[in-house]
């Protein structure tokens, strides 16, 4: 995936969709990935049913926190250790979603206008 430099002209915006739409799927498995992480490691090391695990998981990948309390020490330590890899998770999840659109945006401030006669 291969992006134009400054010295090439801002690519047609069917192209920028199907780059935009390669980047979403990207995310997607990023964000499956993690979120398969977090649910079979609360259901492993806690007492949490899976669709309570995957709840828990889904709202500490996000940042909104614990909704369930932590009994065995199996639990807290993966919990604390998910938390830890879900903050960096979501920032690189959200910067890789959005690259192509800060590029483009930065690319089309710094294209070259040709001149009239070329």
């Amino acid at each position: 995936m291969k992006l134009e430099n400054r010295k090439q002209k801002v690519v047609p915006l069917p192209h920028f969709f199907i780059r935009m739409g390669r980047y979403s799927i990207i995310c997607f498995l990023l964000i499956t990935f993690s979120v398969g992480i977090g649910t079979t490691g609360y259901h492993s090391f806690s007492v949490l049913s899976w669709l309570d695990s995957f709840y828990m998981a889904s709202m500490i990948l996000t940042g909104m926190g614990p909704v369930a309390e932590m009994v065995t020490i199996s639990g807290k330590v993966f919990s604390s250790f998910y938390a830890l890899y879900s903050g960096v998770a979501f920032l690189s999840i959200t910067a890789v979603f959005f690259a192509p659109i800060i590029h483009r945006v930065l690319h089309i401030l710094q294209v070259e206008v040709d001149d009239v006669n070329n």
